[in-house]
């Protein structure tokens, strides 16, 4: 079975227990206006072009002439013509540019997560698997965590919970750990700021709750500023979880790491603050505990 994997992260310390191999899967069914991974939304493999790198003023045309489509030019690359087909990134020199994206099997997956082994011995670490939403590639998502288990290797899952109700569930079989995204509990404002509705997300988050009372969940939202940065968001998803069992609640500060990916795929970044106000955050962080 195979998938499309946009990028494996080795030795991460931030995406579950001990060291963990982090497998990105690609494709997400949100939209969220601050989104820090673009090149993981749309589920095919996709070109970018980092204009840096690109050595067009040194006399390299090879782009140019390899593409049928008329994308390049001049060393700039039109998005709205290319057809992500990959000619250019083969044989682009410098690097410039390059694929968000790749085909992989889940065994060739598991392979090299394997190769990270001995970084799990002496702690918790292991597989996670994140994205995108990696439950939007159900069933490949489902064959790595099983073959993960077969190979005794711990496993934990990143998700923003917005995709069908049976994934989730049978990969809660298969998980150590998972970390569950809620954004916000108002509807209205989930739609307008992450593109879709929120009632999958949170009716799966109950079912994990009810269904695997052992199954240790985070839960965090992501502090955005202008969005959800308010007393009255945090303080509904925190009395929303009271009572639950076994579960931890984080929020996460707002940052601006992936704003270079946007112009290398050819989109404008969102208009958000530059940053998020720091005693805000933490004023915030006092309210969950």
């Amino acid at each position: 079975m195979t998938g499309t994997v946009f990028n494996i992260q080795n030795y991460s310390l931030h995406d579950g227990p001990g060291i963990r191999t982090v497998v990105f899967l690609k494709g997400c069914p949100l939209r969220c206006i601050w989104c820090s991974n673009p090149e993981s939304q749309e589920t095919y493999p996709q070109i970018y072009f980092d204009e840096a790198k690109c050595i067009h003023n040194k006399g390299c045309d090879m782009c140019s002439q390899i593409c049928s489509y008329g994308a390049f030019s001049e060393g700039k690359l039109d998005h709205t013509k290319c057809i992500n087909c990959g000619k250019c990134a083969k044989i682009c020199p410098s690097k410039a540019v390059s694929i968000y994206g790749k085909t992989m099997s889940a065994e060739e997956i598991v392979d090299l997560v394997e190769q990270d082994r001995a970084f799990y011995r002496h702690g918790k670490g292991g597989l996670t698997l994140s994205g995108g939403e990696p439950f939007l590639q159900g069933e490949f998502a489902l064959e790595i965590l099983r073959l993960a288990k077969q190979h005794r290797i711990s496993t934990a899952a990143e998700t923003c919970g917005c995709c069908d109700t049976e994934t989730p569930r049978e990969a809660a079989n298969l998980l150590d750990f998972i970390m569950f995204d809620v954004k916000m509990l108002d509807e209205q404002k989930h739609i307008r700021y992450t593109g879709g509705s929120n009632k999958v997300i949170l009716k799966n988050l109950e079912m994990l709750f009810e269904e695997f009372p052992a199954l240790h969940k985070r839960i965090r939202t992501p502090v955005i500023p202008t969005v959800n940065d308010n007393e009255s968001d945090i303080a509904a998803i925190r009395d929303f979880l009271k009572g639950r069992e076994n579960y931890t609640y984080e929020l996460l500060p707002y940052h601006r790491v992936g704003q270079g990916k946007y112009k290398m795929l050819g989109r404008k970044y969102p208009e958000l603050p530059e940053r998020l106000d720091d005693s805000l955050f933490y004023r915030l962080k006092d309210l969950i505990e």
